[in-house]
């Protein structure tokens, strides 16, 4: 997260270069991944990009490259538009969470750096000899803080992007977790149907756009007898006199039932706000074996 002093410098920068209705429009927050960030320009100030990088720029001094995101996250690799607005031209870069080292190119590849606290939420809940299977594991950020944080036995690492598997590869040797950490390439449904149905204590679906469709498949990889959990992250639209906590548990309620599957909700929390009404939401479920 961006320190509340440096959001003060941001906004004393761009109030010396932008009229003040100008500054209460733009989007009040980026990511910074590495030495790269990533920023959301509202279409009416569009013209205004460069000012808002360089400004970021001057504020985070370590950061070489600015990029304007154009699309919404999207298709089967969750990628999204990226426009270079600042500074170099490279899309790879390295991420540091939690003692853990990522590298990736966020052009290619998945990633969020607002899902930190939850990586390491779910980390910490790992016991002492649990296999984990992460479903949609991206580069590998929630299986190598597993790894590196908890005494977990082995988390096979599904993803079905290529190049998000090679980084994946890279970063388990980076944080030296080979022994535990088993990267896969592949489509998730298929992978558990092929090789590891019944082998899970723990099923991570960090895929909020489309978990719901593989909760079958994750039920799958969990073993007949063990701890048995899942967590489940989806998308969620409430309004102001909706809860859109109630909302995900009802959704999936209905699913499991409808699978004859026994469980119970041990956890649900807000992760993020995602848009106007819009949240993104996570149930730790505890299933029968």
């Amino acid at each position: 997260m961006v320190k509340r002093d440096v959001k003060r410098n941001l906004k004393t920068l761009l109030s010396e270069r932008l009229s003040p209705e100008e500054v209460r429009q733009l989007y009040k927050s980026y990511d910074i991944i590495g030495d790269i960030a990533v920023i959301r320009v509202p279409e009416h100030l569009d013209k205004h990009s460069r000012i808002v990088a360089e400004a970021i720029m001057e504020t985070h001094k370590h950061v070489k490259s600015v990029w304007k995101q154009t699309t919404p996250v999207s298709g089967e690799f969750r990628l999204r538009g990226l426009e270079l607005v600042a500074g170099e031209e490279k899309t790879e870069t390295v991420y540091k969470e939690y003692g853990c080292v990522f590298k990736v190119d966020i052009k290619k590849c998945y990633f969020s750096p607002r899902l930190s606290y939850e990586r390491m939420r779910i980390a910490r809940q790992v016991g002492s000899g649990e296999t984990v299977v992460n479903m949609f594991a991206g580069v590998g950020c929630y299986s190598i803080l597993i790894a590196k944080h908890s005494d977990v036995e082995k988390v096979f690492s599904i993803d079905v992007n290529p190049v998000a598997v090679e980084y994946m590869r890279e970063n388990v040797r980076l944080n030296r977790v080979e022994d535990k950490v088993v990267p896969i390439l592949g489509d998730a449904r298929q992978v558990i149907e092929e090789k590891l149905r019944g082998v899970a204590d723990r099923v991570l679906m960090p895929l909020p756009e489309r978990a719901y469709e593989f909760l079958e498949d994750a039920l799958k990889a969990l073993k007949t007898s063990g701890k048995n959990f899942i967590h489940y992250y989806c998308f969620e639209h409430a309004t102001k006199d909706e809860n859109p906590l109630k909302k995900a548990e009802e959704g999936v309620s209905r699913k499991l039932r409808s699978l004859g599957v026994g469980f119970e909700v041990v956890l649900g929390r807000v992760v993020r706000e995602t848009g106007p009404n819009w949240y993104q939401v996570v149930l730790d479920l505890k299933v029968e074996g």
